[in-house]
């Protein structure tokens, strides 16, 4: 019995595997932040709900220790009564659906071997060859260099999903591949076909099984259960009723609620498990499902016309003003239309999540500065602790 024992601890530290709960919240004196510096955060939020730049948020800051920092303010709804927001609200994320369940599914089929990168996408959609788009690559699809459009006629999604693809496969460019940085809800769309032709089961199933459920996110998938869309936000009406726990995006919900570019939802908990699984893995820390060599190709910075993208993030593009000032070259995010942001900062040990249903009642609100600039605060908590 204690050589079976000795031989299952040899084994452990030899190949460490991180098994994923929630992760424990620290002081921020442990975790090497200066809590007067995060004292800043509420003011300010405060202020963008008195400036009425949204309803309410939750804003979570961690560490690969632990959650530092963890905040809901104002409501979840407005109308028709005022519900306040928890931490424990359900959001929308919309656009950060392109990196957290498309992007990372690509890297992971491309882990497995069933994919490469550079090649076109046509050798798994074979319908995707018209009009020029026989060249286009994995790599500009992720990156957003493909040429295509950002958005084709919501006509083009109401007669289902079937004829949808088929009216995206005769799509003309708009640009030569590589010769423009054009944010594309098309190529995404694109990108979550090839997730699902390859491994024959949808986004949706896909993501659940081999990324969510291994890291323990139980709460965040596309089309929540009805337990989970009462903890959602509301953001707008569609149809004369509130929109609660089904996907805002007008071509998401067209396809289903299952899309490459928008249709996920989560919790700020959740994401901080998908954070603290990445910074574990860019210290060769061995995680389920990720590991060093992935997370750093998933995560390098790639030089596109005007800017830097990674294969699936945001890096330093015009779309990056929801990013910290102090995050160092190494960070990578995104945000989400809906008010959503989530960066990670690898050298500098830290993960930012800030979600809003910024979009409620009106879609007039506005958040992405504020993000930005509760992303510096965190940083700047760093740099400032007298124990750093």
């Amino acid at each position: 019995m204690f050589n079976r024992s000795l031989s299952i601890f040899f084994l452990l530290i030899s190949y460490p595997v991180v098994l994923y709960a929630e992760p424990p919240i620290i002081s921020s004196q442990s975790a090497g932040m200066d809590s007067q510096r995060l004292d800043a955060i509420e003011p300010i939020v405060k202020r963008a709900l008195a400036d009425q730049e949204m309803p309410g948020c939750v804003v979570l800051i961690g560490r690969r220790a632990g959650i530092v920092y963890h905040r809901a303010f104002g409501y979840r709804q407005l109308l028709p009564e005022k519900q306040p927001m928890l931490k424990e609200t359900l959001f929308d994320l919309a656009s950060l659906t392109k990196p957290l369940a498309t992007a990372t599914s690509i890297h992971l089929l491309q882990k497995k071997g069933q994919l490469q990168f550079d090649n076109p996408a046509s050798q798994y959609l074979p319908d995707f060859h018209s009009q020029g788009k026989a060249s286009i690559t994995i790599r500009q699809l992720l990156t957003h260099t493909s040429g295509l459009l950002p958005d084709n006629n919501l006509k083009d999604y109401q007669d289902g999903k079937r004829i949808a693809y088929q009216r995206i496969d005769k799509l003309d460019l708009r640009a030569k591949p590589d010769e423009k940085f054009m944010y594309s809800d098309v190529g995404y769309i694109v990108l979550g076909r090839i997730v699902e032709q390859i491994s024959g089961s949808s986004l949706a199933e896909f993501t659940s099984k081999e990324l969510f459920q291994p890291l323990q996110m139980n709460e965040t998938g596309f089309n929540p259960s009805e337990t989970l869309r009462h903890k959602a936000a509301v953001t707008q009406m569609r149809d004369g009723n509130w929109i609660q726990g089904q996907v805002h995006d007008p071509r998401a919900w067209e396809l289903e609620g299952i899309a490459g570019h928008a249709g996920l939802f989560s919790t700020a908990t959740d994401l901080a498990k998908y954070a603290t699984a990445i910074l574990q893995a860019s210290q060769k820390i061995s995680t389920t499902p990720f590991d060093h060599s992935l997370v750093n190709m998933m995560s390098t910075p790639q030089q596109v016309p005007g800017g830097l993208r990674t294969l699936g993030w945001d890096s330093q593009s015009a779309y990056s003003s929801n990013r910290g000032d102090l995050f160092s070259t190494h960070a990578f995010g995104h945000g989400g239309f809906t008010g959503t942001s989530f960066w990670i900062d690898p050298e500098l040990d830290l993960y930012v999540i800030f979600l809003s249903n910024r979009v409620h009642p009106d879609g007039k609100g506005s958040v992405n500065r504020l993000a930005g600039r509760i992303g510096t605060i965190a940083a700047a908590a760093i740099y400032t602790c007298p124990d750093q």
